[in-house]
């Protein structure tokens, strides 16, 4: 019995900036979509195999339950964040500053573009012991990465925050959150919202920078905009309220 197969999971973006359409099976696409609305334990099986347009049993062919479902797709977010995370530390190279506001936009992106898988990671208390423990290795691994960095960075004084570990889960929390109110229609990109909030990280982890405005960031206009436009309302003004 099958619980996972090669054409499930895409293949890594070949720029991590690059997103095209979620290509997931249909059950697993139908499986995200019912647990964003219902919640995990809201949904059960036959609901996922009625969505599809598939029976049960021909459901349980493909995965062998409900949890199986969960599994794959968080695996196959946090591997993509990974992915993208490592691809954008080697375009950066070994300067940490480069590597960090890579790493950090790249996550932002993620969260920004693939906002329906990424909001799941909610339901890590969902997943049984063996699961749950293979998801928190591979995230606290992105945790790491981004660890290492900021010490890096600190040995070469480019950061100077006395706590690195706490000041990097912030910014995992602070990165992550936008998968919880990012709107396409709002009055900002992805991509904006990702140059803020390498602004913020950078502020977090104590670059001089951050205070004095002078940043290595690529891109410079979303930031000279202080406040959304009269009359519009912000991305974050509309939380979602489905579960």
């Amino acid at each position: 019995m099958n619980t996972e197969s090669s054409q499930d999971i895409p293949p890594p973006a070949e720029h991590w900036r690059s997103y095209g359409p979620l290509d997931l099976h249909p059950i697993l696409l139908h499986a995200m979509e019912a647990f964003n609305e219902q919640g995990y334990h809201g949904t059960s099986v036959r609901d996922i195999a009625g969505r599809v347009g598939v029976t049960v049993p021909a459901l349980y062919y493909h995965y062998e339950n409900k949890q199986a479902l969960l599994a794959t797709l968080l695996e196959t977010s946090i591997k993509d964040v990974l992915d993208r995370c490592r691809a954008a530390a080697r375009e950066a190279g070994d300067d940490p500053l480069a590597r960090f506001c890579g790493m950090v936009e790249s996550i932002v992106l993620y969260m920004a573009h693939r906002q329906q898988l990424a909001f799941l990671d909610t339901e890590i208390r969902s997943l049984e012991p063996q699961n749950r423990a293979r998801y928190v290795a591979l995230r606290d691994y992105l945790e790491h990465m981004l660890l290492d960095t900021v010490e890096a960075g600190r040995v070469q004084g480019v950061f100077t925050t006395p706590i690195p570990a706490d000041a990097v889960r912030s910014v995992l929390v602070m990165c992550q959150g936008v998968a919880n109110w990012f709107r396409e229609d709002g009055p900002l990109t992805a991509e904006e919202v990702a140059e803020r909030h390498v602004l913020l990280s950078l502020g977090t982890v104590g670059h001089p920078g951050a205070v004095t405005g002078d940043l290595p960031l690529p891109r410079r206009s979303s930031l000279a905009r202080t406040s959304a436009p009269r009359g519009s309302a912000p991305r974050g003004s509309a939380p979602r309220t489905s579960r």
